[in-house]
């Protein structure tokens, strides 16, 4: 298996957690043309959202389970070189934490909203 770089500040990801992910999915797949791979989450599935090539650019998601809580939002997920170290951060800078420390896929993530109101998502 190939080493992939991880670059501190980088935008990885992106997903949107919305009650309607079926509908939600199909709305997106009819507006940009994406092509939509369901991704079991054992009752119900999420969808990948992938590019006419294959490549997968975003994921729509169930607002069930661990994102009951999340807002309906597009939330982009950036790097950074310690998650913890920077949730700290958030805090004391007047922000929040709103979802985490969540691990998934061998990473640890948090949602988190800025002094403005704003969501994101860091991880390491």
């Amino acid at each position: 298996m190939r080493d992939v770089k991880k670059t501190v500040g980088a935008i990885e990801w992106r997903d949107l957690t919305v009650k309607d992910a079926v509908g939600v999915s199909d709305f997106y797949a009819d507006v940009v043309g994406w092509k939509k791979q369901a991704v079991s989450m054992g009752d119900y599935d999420d969808f990948n959202m992938n590019l006419e090539s294959g490549d997968t650019v975003a994921g729509v998601c169930h607002a069930r389970a661990a994102n009951a809580d999340l807002p309906s939002q597009w939330l982009m997920y950036v790097r950074v070189g310690d998650v913890d170290a920077s949730a700290k951060k958030v805090v004391e800078l007047g922000g929040q934490l709103i979802k985490g420390p969540t691990v998934m896929g061998g990473e640890t993530y948090y949602v988190i909203r800025d002094p403005a109101g704003a969501v994101l998502a860091i991880y390491s």
